[in-house]
């Protein structure tokens, strides 16, 4: 593992673009300084671009650069996952020290998605490991944004 100050990026995107509500997205990106990033586009009833920026700590870059060294996804090849189709896409860049990766793969909606591949060891890293930082940053964001009731 790496030192939260060392070379660290991360960066999540899914989404799909045409049908009814356009380009539907989720993004987020942070840096190893603590600057994160959301984006959250979904067209449906009308909703909104939904976009949070804020900064965290060291320990928690810490946290997720141990989340990443545990899923084992510097050591995956995505030569052989499903390719982006008309349900849309995802894509990982990970840079963590002199590692970097990025892949790209349809949007998977379940886990037999996953088993039925071509690749379903490495997949499944790429699906829990998406899993685990989605909750990740949701937490994050909840807790940076949170609204006290009255």
């Amino acid at each position: 593992m790496v030192n939260a100050e060392d070379d660290f990026y991360l960066r999540y995107y899914t989404g799909h673009s045409g049908g009814r509500f356009g380009h539907e997205f989720l993004e987020f990106e942070v840096k190893a300084n603590g600057s994160c990033r959301y984006a959250n586009n979904s067209n449906y009833r009308d909703d909104s671009l939904i976009r949070k920026e804020f900064r965290v700590s060291p320990i928690i870059i810490r946290e997720i650069q141990r989340i990443i060294d545990e899923s084992e996804i510097l050591s995956v090849d995505d030569e052989n996952w499903p390719e982006r189709n008309n349900e849309g896409r995802q894509e990982l860049e990970i840079r963590l020290g002199d590692q970097h990766i990025s892949f790209e793969t349809s949007k998977l909606m379940a886990l037999a998605e996953v088993q039925d591949s071509a690749d379903p060891e490495g997949l499944k890293k790429f699906y829990y490991l998406v899993q685990d930082l989605k909750c990740f940053v949701f937490s994050l964001i909840s807790l940076h944004f949170k609204i006290k009731p009255i």
